[in-house]
């Protein structure tokens, strides 16, 4: 139990105290395929999500999940409807239905994460984002190359939440049990 306890200190240390926003945090774990929220100590939200396919790190051109801990450096979106295309960081004016076939852009929202240790600090430039994709159907499962994916509805509602400077921990391990939802969202 103890150990519990000290995972649990830990994982709100790593996420307290953050330039910008500084109320909210993020945990996301990549065994789990989800995403929690907190607003200072209280979870707020959760989220399924889709880690990498190509699995976890932070090579360049790996197209894996970096883990660690990241800040929110830029949102991008602000009003895009739900399924608005986004090409280079800028909204082409397409919007795009969910499951779509045969189309994979990002979609509704950017939140661009810049890495805060050594080893991801490359994930700004790698581009690693918390973002929309139109391929709903496979969330909830590794599927991305190396981005977080979400739902449209879900990640406007976090980029609606959260602001820049908001710290996401980004674990391979699972959720804390003391942080999960008893029900599947």
């Amino acid at each position: 139990m103890k150990a519990r306890t000290f995972l649990t200190a830990a994982l709100l240390a790593l996420l307290a105290g953050c330039a910008g926003d500084t109320h909210h945090r993020i945990l996301i774990s990549a065994a789990d395929q989800r995403m929690v929220v907190f607003r200072d100590d209280e979870k707020i939200a959760e989220y399924p999500v889709s880690t990498s396919k190509y699995g976890l790190g932070s090579r360049p051109n790996s197209n894996a999940t970096p883990v660690g801990l990241f800040r929110i450096k830029k949102k991008i979106g602000e009003g895009a409807p739900a399924g608005a295309v986004f090409k280079s960081r800028r909204a082409t004016g397409e919007i795009i239905a969910i499951d779509a076939p045969g189309r994979d852009p990002i979609v509704t929202r950017i939140l661009w994460l810049d890495g805060l240790e050594p080893g991801n600090r490359n994930s700004f430039d790698r581009l690693i984002y918390i973002h929309g994709t139109p391929e709903e159907r496979n969330i909830g499962f590794p599927a991305s190359y190396g981005c977080i994916r979400m739902k449209s509805v879900d990640v406007i509602s976090l980029y609606e939440t959260v602001g820049t400077g908001a710290k996401v921990l980004i674990i391979p391990g699972s959720i804390p049990p003391q942080f999960r939802s008893q029900t599947n969202l």
